[in-house]
């Protein structure tokens, strides 16, 4: 077996991982009453974006071999970094829906009884489930040795991420107010420290 086939794999056992972990949350969200809802075409669009950049095109890939001419050799430690840092993706993913618990929304959304979420990994980071898709998207940069299919994962987090950060910072501070404002101020967005 090759390498390249390996980072294959560890990248279809991630998806599946992926889904098994959200499915559970995304179940118990329908029964909680959306008090408010932002849904919009930019927001349909970034979570087309993600899901086509981080599922769809790299499994086609995975499935067809399509786009061939973007392959290059895998490496054994380029599988394996990968495979730790989708698996960080994973951690920060399941961490992420663990706090969030009746709070969490696919869409901009504010649920009956909706609370800020200040701990666990949102204690370093204002959007850790975007940090997760990120860890995600270069986890599976170096899983797939394809240079389209490794880089459209991180294309269409950045979608995602751009086109629904800011909207929804300001449906939290609409609705949290100062408390909100304060948690801005002792956080960072994505990356700890960082950004």
């Amino acid at each position: 077996m090759s390498v390249a086939s390996i980072g294959e794999i560890v990248w279809v056992i991630g998806i599946i991982a992926w889904y098994v972990i959200r499915y559970p949350f995304e179940r118990r969200a329908k029964r909680v009453r959306v008090m408010s809802s932002r849904r919009s075409a930019s927001d349909t669009i970034g979570l087309a974006a993600a899901l086509a950049g981080l599922a769809i095109l790299p499994g086609l890939y995975v499935a067809t071999g399509i786009p061939a001419f973007a392959d290059y050799t895998g490496r054994p430690w380029s599988v394996g970094l990968g495979g730790v840092i989708f698996a960080l993706a994973l951690w920060t993913f399941r961490r992420t829906h663990k706090e969030l618990g009746r709070n969490w929304s696919i869409s901009l959304e504010i649920r009956e009884k909706h609370q800020l979420i200040c701990g666990g990994p949102y204690a370093l980071v204002r959007h850790p489930m975007y940090t997760s898709f990120l860890l995600m998207g270069v986890g599976q940069l170096f899983l797939l040795s394809n240079w389209v299919a490794g880089l459209v994962g991180v294309l269409g987090f950045a979608v995602l991420f751009f086109l629904r950060v800011s909207k929804e910072e300001r449906l939290m501070l609409e609705f949290f107010g100062p408390e909100y404002r304060a948690y801005m101020d002792r956080t960072k967005r994505i990356i700890p420290y960082i950004y």
